[in-house]
C-alpha cells in the first residue's frame, strides 16, 4: 500500500523553487488538461465553455495544494490538513462527472494521464532549479501518492451520486407509477414521467403478481417496465401483490409475455394507451377474483372477457339470476338443477335437441321432455328476446361459478 500523502518529514524545498513551482501553476494545468483531452476520447469535448474553466481552476487549486503538502508534511486527516480542500475538490469533481454520464474508468482514464503530465512539468523546473536527487525522488513519491489519494475521492464521489441518483429516479418512476395507476390527467402525467427521464411507450400493460416475483419477472421484460412498489392504489394489502406496467405488449408478443411470468402468480390486464395504463390495472384487479388466479399459470383477462362482465356487478347479477330463474323458485334443488342445466344447453345450442343430449349425456326424448316442462313453466317467454338475454347472463354466471 502506498505511503499517506505528508507522512515521514516535509520535502526542504527552497523558497525560490517553491515560488518557481508555484508561478507554473496556470501552465501546468493547461498542459495537463490538454494531454487529458488528447489521450481521453471521452474528455475531448469536455472542457469547452464555463466546465473548462472550472477543472482548469480545480487542477490549479490542486497542484497548490500538494506544494503545500510537499513543505509542510500534514496528513490528510488532520483537520487543519492542506490536503482537505483537495480531498473535498476531488470529490464534489467525482460527482459531477457521474451528473456528466462519464464513468469512474473515464475519470480514472484521466487522473492517470494529469498525474504523468503534472509530474514531468513539476520535475523538469525541480532539476532546473537545481533540486537534489533524493529530495525529487521524494517528490516523485508524494506526487503519485497524492493523484492516488485524489483519485480515491474522485472515486468515491461518482459512486456516491450514482447511488443517490438512482435511488431519486426511483422514487420519481414509483411516483409515477403510482399517478398512472390512479388515473391522473394527462398533463400531470407528462410531467411525471419528464421529472422520472422516462419516455412514454404507446401503450402499457398491467400485470399483477406475487411481490416475491417482481424482481425475477422484471429482469426479462421490456427495462422500460414500472413498478408500483409503494401500496398501489386499490391493491389488496394483506396478499403480497405489487403491480408492474409493461410497454408495447402487441397480440404477439403478449404469448411472450404469458410464457415469462408463467409460475408467477400474475393476472395480465388488457393493452391501452400508456396514459390510460388505470384501465388495464383496474381489469387485472377484477381478475384477482377468478377462479385460476391463485394458479401457478399467468392469467390473461383478455381469455376471461364474460366471466369479468359477468362478475362486474355482483349484486345485480344476483338480482338477475333471482329474476330471470324464477318460475323455477317452487322446484325441488334436484329438479331445478337439472331443468337449469337443461335450459343453459339449450340456450347454447339453439334448441338444436341432438346435440344438446350429446352436451348432457342424456337421451334426446329426456331432453324433449325437460324442454316440455320449461315451456310449462315460463310459457311465451321463451320467445322474448329480452328474456332470453337474461336467461344467459343467469345461466352463464350459473355455469361460470361452477
Amino acid at each position: 500500500m502506498p505511503e499517506a500523502v505528508g507522512d515521514g518529514e516535509p520535502i526542504r524545498l527552497d523558497t525560490t523553487v517553491v515560488h518557481v513551482l508555484r508561478s507554473r501553476l496556470p501552465e501546468v494545468a493547461t498542459t495537463t488538461i490538454e494531454a487529458v483531452m488528447a489521450e481521453v476520447a471521452s474528455y475531448r469535448d469536455a472542457f469547452g465553455g464555463p466546465m473548462g474553466a472550472t477543472i482548469e481552476n480545480a487542477v490549479q487549486m490542486a497542484l497548490a495544494g500538494f506544494l503545500r503538502v510537499a513543505q509542510r508534511g500534514h496528513h490528510e486527516r488532520d483537520p487543519g490538513s492542506p490536503l482537505s480542500p483537495a480531498i473535498e475538490g476531488a470529490y464534489a469533481l467525482g460527482r459531477g462527472e457521474a451528473r456528466s454520464g462519464r464513468t469512474a474508468d473515464d475519470l480514472l482514464a484521466a487522473y492517470r494521464v494529469g498525474a504523468r503530465v503534472a509530474w514531468r512539468e513539476l520535475a523538469q523546473t525541480a532539476v532546473a532549479e537545481g533540486v537534489p536527487a533524493d529530495t525529487l525522488a521524494r517528490f516523485a513519491e508524494l506526487v503519485f501518492a497524492y493523484i492516488d489519494e485524489l483519485s480515491a475521492a474522485s472515486v468515491a464521489g461518482h459512486a456516491d451520486e450514482l447511488a443517490t441518483t438512482g435511488r431519486v429516479r426511483e422514487r420519481y418512476l414509483d411516483r409515477l407509477a403510482q399517478a398512472l395507476l390512479r388515473g391522473e390527467p394527462h398533463d400531470a402525467l407528462v410531467a411525471a414521467a419528464e421529472r422520472a427521464d422516462w419516455t412514454p411507450p404507446r401503450t402499457l400493460t398491467a400485470v399483477v403478481l406475487s411481490e416475491s416475483q417482481a424482481r425475477p419477472a422484471l429482469t426479462v421484460l421490456d427495462p422500460r417496465s414500472l413498478q408500483a412498489a409503494e401500496d398501489p392504489p386499490g391493491l389488496p394489502s394483506d396478499r403480497g401483490l405489487t403491480v408492474l406496467l409493461v410497454p408495447g405488449v402487441t397480440a404477439r408478443t403478449r404469448r411472450r409475455l404469458l410464457r415469462d411470468l408463467a409460475g408467477r402468480h400474475a393476472v395480465v390486464g388488457p393493452t391501452r394507451p400508456w396514459e390510460a395504463a388505470r384501465a388495464s390495472y383496474l381489469r387485472a384487479l377484477r381478475g384477482l377474483s377468478l377462479p385460476g388466479a391463485d394458479d401457478g399459470a399467468a392469467l390473461d383477462t383478455e381469455e376471461h372477457l364474460a366471466a369479468l362482465v359477468l362478475g362486474a356487478d355482483r349484486d345485480a347479477l344476483a338480482d338477475l339470476r333471482e329474476r330471470a330463474l324464477a318460475p323455477m323458485a317452487d322446484l325441488t334443488p334436484t329438479q331445478r338443477a337439472k331443468l337449469e342445466e337443461t335450459l343453459r344447453a339449450w340456450l347454447l345450442h339453439q334448441g338444436r335437441r341432438e346435440e344438446v343430449a350429446a352436451a348432457l349425456f342424456v337421451h334426446p326424448q329426456t331432453v324433449r321432455y325437460r324442454v316440455g316442462q320449461l315451456r310449462d313453466l315460463y310459457g311465451d317467454r321463451l320467445e322474448d328476446p329480452h328474456v332470453v338475454l337474461e336467461l344467459v347472463l343467469a345461466l352463464g354466471a350459473a355455469g361460470g361459478n361452477g
